[in-house]
């Protein structure tokens, strides 16, 4: 057991340090004086004094991590981060339970967008902002963050960021130091959101939902300040905007340092993963927007196209936002904009899913498998972006997508023999293993996660947590070989 207690000083640390992303909240509190200020005190020093705690206790014990404490550290950061995040919502929202704040806190951390809260537009501004914060953090992930900045503290950060880096593309890195990996990344993403705020904010949002929805763009959370969504402006321009930076989002956030840094779109070019996102994108807004056009869901052409674009790439990109009741379409088209969750979203990216880089991979050597047997003696390297792909890798993601589907087959059963219907079990646990929010029947876009019960919101819970630290990362606890000395 005391080979285990660095990780809890790192993890003291981390909580430590997290607890100053309660200061944005007070501001907030105070400045439209709301009542929750003391609130979120209490839970600042709560958060700090059991960091504290638990970092003095262990203070003996530090030492760089190994590659297998990094698993260890992420589920705890994750499943932990939650569970303190929930101190703020159990204080100020009346009658919220446990259950219910989890739920909320981890559809936060790992950007998934679900809400179990209605009356969104009435919350305290210093609420709303606090989901939207947790949206943001969890959008490039804490881990990452605090490999940015534990350098500092004497803790090594290599292992803990290949545990949380989303995608096969996990030993690629921008710079010799993963510090400084981390932190251009962490640049990169805050420039961005920093431009998101003052695009919204000159469309015509406030500055409160300009940085709650930027925050939320940027991350792939797709949370709001409004039961409606984006729906509530009713703004073409808004849409358009939260439709761009969604995209960015959904591009791996490297390309989007190296473009910056070379001050060249080739990258993208050069990008398989970014051409192929775009490309599903563009033939499926276009698609789907004909769809529902021939269907008599609009009475024209451009209003169809304007209401596809935003709620397709919103969900396909594993975002959430919405602007329509896109239930009353034809079936066909939400359940595609919930397949695309599964595949759209880059590695790198903020989104989840199985990621564009594995469906390329698993594509192709289902090609591979048909050519050798036709020709069983010829060489087929599996080439993407001009890059062979080692059967290691191939492998890897074949064993993954398996535990993938497994793990919604498994997680589906769990809801219906809760009670609930097949369509909205299948869809609560593919838009939550996906971290892309809202489903259909119980779950559609025109209302929440609330309607469900305790025992319900749990599958939707773990559902949410394995698709944000990718499944193998908890799974592999769960084997008792990692245990063994």
């Amino acid at each position: 057991m005391s080979g285990y207690l660095p990780i809890a000083h790192v993890l003291g640390l981390m909580a430590m340090i997290i607890s100053a992303s309660h200061l944005m909240a007070i501001a907030a509190a105070l400045i439209y004086d709301d009542g929750t200020a003391i609130a979120f005190c209490f839970s600042m020093v709560f958060n700090f004094a059991v960091g504290y705690f638990l970092w003095l206790a262990t203070r003996r014990r530090e030492r760089d991590l190994k590659p297998r404490d990094g698993f260890l550290l992420v589920t705890l950061a994750w499943s932990g981060g939650a569970a303190f995040a929930t101190v703020p919502l159990l204080l100020t929202v009346p009658g919220l339970s446990f259950t219910d704040a989890y739920f909320e806190t981890m559809s936060g951390l790992t950007t998934t967008g679900a809400t179990v809260i209605a009356g969104l537009d009435h919350l305290p501004p210093a609420v709303n902002l606090w989901r939207h914060e947790l949206n943001w953090l969890g959008g490039m992930g804490i881990i990452v963050l605090a490999v940015a900045i534990m350098p500092l503290l004497g803790v090594g950060g290599m292992q803990v960021y290949k545990a949380e880096t989303p995608g096969p593309m996990k030993d690629s890195k921008l710079t010799p130091r993963i510090t400084e990996t981390a932190k251009n990344l962490w640049l990169v993403y805050a420039g961005l959101t920093f431009a998101c705020i003052l695009a919204l904010k000159l469309a015509g949002m406030n500055w409160l939902d300009a940085i709650c929805h930027a925050f939320a763009a940027l991350s792939l959370g797709g949370l709001s300040t409004h039961d409606a969504s984006v729906g509530f402006f009713d703004s073409p321009l808004i849409e358009a905007i939260l439709i761009l930076f969604m995209l960015i989002a959904a591009l791996n956030f490297a390309t989007h340092f190296l473009a910056l840094r070379g001050r060249s779109l080739r990258i993208y070019a050069r990008d398989a993963e970014a051409r192929w996102v775009l490309l599903v994108l563009a033939l499926s807004t276009l698609g789907i927007a004909l769809y529902v056009y021939a269907h008599g869901a609009y009475e024209d052409f451009v209003t169809a196209l304007r209401y596809t674009a935003f709620n397709l790439v919103s969900i396909a990109t594993d975002c959430g936002f919405v602007n329509t009741d896109y239930e009353q379409w034809p079936v066909f088209a939400p359940m595609w904009m919930l397949f695309l969750s599964s595949i759209t979203a880059s590695s790198g990216s903020t989104g989840s899913g199985i990621k564009m880089i594995r469906t390329l991979i698993l594509i192709r050597q289902a090609r591979r498998e048909m050519l050798l047997l036709l020709h069983p003696q010829a060489v087929h390297p599996l080439r993407i972006g001009g890059s062979v792909i080692q059967n290691k890798a191939i492998y890897s993601v074949l064993g993954f997508i398996v535990v993938y589907f497994m793990s919604i087959v498994v997680l589906s059963f769990a809801l219906m023999a809760s009670g609930l219907d097949f369509i909205s079990s299948f869809t609560a646990i593919v838009a939550c293993i996906n971290n892309a929010g809202p489903g259909l029947g119980h779950v559609g876009p025109a209302t929440t996660y609330g309607s469900l019960t305790d025992y319900q919101v749990w599958p939707c819970t773990i559902a949410m947590f394995i698709g944000r630290i990718e499944i193998f990362t908890l799974l592999i606890l769960l084997t008792p070989a990692f245990w063994r000395k």
